[in-house]
């Protein structure tokens, strides 16, 4: 499985054809976590047309499968926090929890904020924004 980070399901929002395209190639399975759920709709909400925006939000929310919240993805987090803290690291709890759901869910995060996301080892990233 695939996990799409917010930023990709942003650009899928706004109907980036060639984002598009790479995804209809994919042969994995795509899913997105709940977190990028809730981005979503904080976006939405913050826009000059929150009915409109929530709208496709939850048209696009029918085509993929959404990775819900669990021990072991909390867990991960507070690893991944932790370790984070330690090295005097700051990023947003969110994309904490992205990579935590994209280690115990998914064999790789698909983002266009690949900066955020080298913070942590071993997990693979792809961009696929770049195309």
């Amino acid at each position: 499985m695939i996990l799409l980070d917010t930023d990709v399901c942003v650009e899928i929002l706004r109907k980036n054809e060639k984002l598009i395209h790479r995804i209809e190639q994919c042969d994995d399975e795509l899913a997105i976590s709940f977190l990028t759920v809730a981005e979503l709709y904080y976006g939405a909400e913050r826009s000059s047309n929150p009915k409109k925006n929530c709208d496709l939000i939850e048209e696009f929310l029918l085509t993929i499968p959404i990775i819900h919240s669990e021990v072991g993805i909390l867990k991960k987090f507070g690893q991944l926090k932790a370790r984070l803290y330690q090295e005097n690291i700051l990023l947003p709890d969110a994309d904490i929890f992205i990579a935590a759901t994209a280690y115990v869910k998914a064999s790789k995060l698909i983002t266009g904020n690949w900066r955020h996301f080298q913070r942590f080892p071993n997990l693979v990233v792809e961009n696929w924004m770049t195309i």
